[in-house]
């Protein structure tokens, strides 16, 4: 099993992201300081890295070696970029079937929703680069490797995703409890990307604005939600349901 590559020490996470590595996060000591230390912060936000401060005893158990403060973890893939995929979807004569997940943040969830995107033909999964789970090796376990064969973009906001798939010709359809429509009322025959929110917040208002069609799951239990990647997986053979008939 690839499991993520841990690289520690000021300096060398510094070269990393300058030599163009794709860092997924980076863990920092509270209270660090120091002019290379202050490099490095700069570095971070200047390329949107997500950064995590934490107790050194966080540190300690991440890595035996000598860490200056810092941990990063190197994503065991390479990202895709988003133009490209999507122009190279099209142009594959597929119709397209694309999700986005809007700050999806507990990392089997993450993996789970990754297996049943490979299983039911997904295009491309579309993630934030801040906010969201990593890809490590616990994404890679829970997915069962789907990882490596379903194309993952990041991008700096969820929203600049979707007003390019919108020019592209691509609906995208928001999976929330907030509208009357059921997933059973809504055409995903068409091009479409299909938006999975938050564990605990569903889909950001913000982002439910500029979707062009919401759907929820009918619940009939006295729970009133199912786990996120339970009902992103209802979604998708509700896709593959609609496109084999």
């Amino acid at each position: 099993m690839q499991k993520e590559t841990k690289i520690f020490g000021i300096r060398a996470i510094i070269e990393a992201i300058k030599s163009g590595k794709t860092i997924d996060k980076v863990f920092v000591q509270k209270g660090l300081k120091g002019e290379l230390f202050l490099e490095l912060e700069t570095l971070l936000r200047k390329e949107g890295i997500n950064t995590s401060y934490v107790p050194v005893e966080k540190l300690n158990r991440l890595t035996k070696n000598n860490h200056q403060g810092v941990v990063a973890q190197i994503s065991p893939i390479e990202f895709y970029n988003l133009d490209n995929l999507v122009l190279n979807v099209i142009e594959s004569g597929k119709t397209p079937l694309f999700l986005l997940l809007d700050q999806i943040n507990d990392v089997r969830n993450f993996g789970a929703i990754i297996r049943t995107a490979e299983c039911t033909g997904v295009n491309g999964i579309i993630i934030q680069k801040k906010g969201g789970a990593p890809v490590n090796g616990d994404t890679i376990k829970t997915s069962v490797g789907a990882v490596f064969n379903v194309p993952i973009c990041k991008v700096d906001h969820i929203k600049d995703a979707m007003f390019h798939l919108q020019a592209s010709g691509i609906k995208v359809i928001a999976a929330t409890e907030k509208t009357d429509n059921t997933l059973y009322d809504v055409s995903f025959t068409e091009p479409c990307a299909l938006i999975m929110g938050s564990e605990g917040k569903g889909v950001s208002p913000s982002i439910l604005k500029l979707a062009d069609d919401k759907a929820k799951l009918p619940m009939y239990g006295s729970i009133g939600s199912l786990n996120v990647s339970v009902a992103c997986g209802a979604f998708l053979y509700e896709v593959v349901r609609q496109r084999l008939s």
